[in-house]
């Protein structure tokens, strides 16, 4: 594609990067195939070409309205488009850099800035985030619809976690809302770990990943989070921490960035690397491991929902369903299974229509095979999902942990 770049996005940080990525694009249109809010909308500019034609605009200087930011908005960041690109387009990079100059010239409602700003504000902490879940449980009848579907369902409580006392050793990011949503998965991921003879070390300083902010255009903060986990897990890396493990694939798709979004940081970019190439999803960790040692054998017949951030973001379509199939699980097919389901980071509290669209018609390919239970690897779909209170959904460690033979 030619571009030819206004003076202004010239000066821009990223705009060597933004002109690489947009002269990379043939327009083919095979992504539009795949993204799901083209196949709800039927616009072009809902698709992932017509928004690339968008941001070529608004990055040549032409004008820029709030109708562009809304199809920008509209986009589930869910890179299904990246998977079906020939040319191997990073349409994601292109759509962050877009929607950052769109939303310095295009200023938002009051209303939406301040429910982007309360979701920045609370969803990265984690005490305060518990505090207004337990809050909002005693008052869960007296709420909107759609907040009540946000409420988690009873989850088992957090078993105790293992003391470390195994020489391989691994971090755990704890994410912010899982905590409070699913309380026990990271547990029971702990728990699973230390059967095959690996401690997870804890490093409490370690906060938010940085992907709620950088992905609601407060992209500084989203980058100051990436830092300071950096300095948290540094010293655990120094003595020997094998890997950085995320049980929420949301979590690990960003932090597997961080080599790249820090690569003009000296002070940072060479252990930004060092971290984004020790960042592992957990089927990463076990699908390594002689799991066949553990003695068990699954009993449930499961439908897995892959995450975008998992089998589009990070290349890993298929890594569950090989691991609980190793463990005798039985797998229902999944119709559409590289659609999304509406989760999307915030995608749900600031696109709740196209969201809840998105979520029907994945249950509906989910329960296709009358599985007994969903089981995902984030917790945003797994809310998401478990919201709709049809099929049971939760992280398949948990059905992992609950499958191992007594000791």
């Amino acid at each position: 594609m030619q571009t030819h770049l206004s003076e202004q996005a010239k000066s821009l940080p990223r705009a060597e990067e933004a002109e690489r990525i947009l002269r990379s694009c043939v327009h083919c249109g095979f992504c539009t195939a795949t993204c799901p809010t083209y196949q709800l909308l039927g616009d072009e500019l809902d698709g992932p070409r017509g928004r690339i034609y968008l941001i070529k605009q608004v990055l040549e200087g032409q004008a820029v309205t709030a109708k562009t930011q809304l199809h920008l908005d509209r986009c589930l960041t869910c890179r299904s488009c990246e998977t079906t690109c020939p040319s191997g387009v990073q349409y994601h990079n292109l759509l962050d850099i877009g929607r950052a100059v769109v939303e310095q010239k295009v200023p938002r409602p009051l209303a939406q800035r301040a429910f982007r700003q309360a979701l920045r504000a609370v969803l990265p902490r984690p005490a305060l985030f518990q505090a207004l879940i337990q809050a909002a449980k005693v008052f869960r009848p007296l709420l909107p619809h759609a907040l009540q579907t946000k409420l988690p369902r009873q989850h088992p409580p957090a078993k105790p976690r293992p003391p470390v006392r195994h020489p391989r050793h691994v971090l755990m990011l704890e994410g912010c809302v899982q905590p409070t949503l699913a309380p026990n998965t990271n547990a029971a991921a702990a728990r699973v770990l230390d059967r095959l003879g690996i401690s997870v070390v804890s490093a409490r300083e370690a906060g938010c990943c940085g992907a709620i902010d950088y992905h609601l255009n407060a992209q500084e903060k989203g980058l100051e989070r990436a830092r300071g986990n950096i300095d948290a897990w540094w010293p655990a890396i120094e003595t020997g921490a094998e890997a950085i493990v995320q049980t929420a694939s949301g979590c690990g798709a960003f932090v597997r960035e961080y080599g790249q979004l820090l690569k003009d940081d000296p002070a940072y970019a060479a252990k930004a690397e060092r971290v984004s190439a020790l960042a592992s999803d957990l089927v990463q960790v076990l699908g390594a491991e002689p799991l066949e040692a553990l003695g068990m054998r699954g009993d449930r017949r499961l439908a897995f929902h892959c995450p975008c951030t998992l089998q589009h973001a990070q290349k890993l379509g298929g890594a569950v369903e090989g691991v609980l199939e190793r463990l005798g699980f039985s797998l229902t097919a999944v119709p559409d299974s590289h659609l999304c389901c509406g989760s999307a980071g915030t995608y749900s509290l600031t696109q709740p229509e196209l969201s809840r669209q998105l979520r029907d018609n994945k249950l509906n390919a989910l329960e296709s095979g009358n599985p007994q239970v969903i089981v995902t690897a984030n917790i945003g779909c797994q809310t998401h999902l478990d919201g709709a209170a049809r099929t049971p959904v939760r992280h398949w460690i948990e059905l992992v942990e609950e499958a191992l033979p007594q000791t």
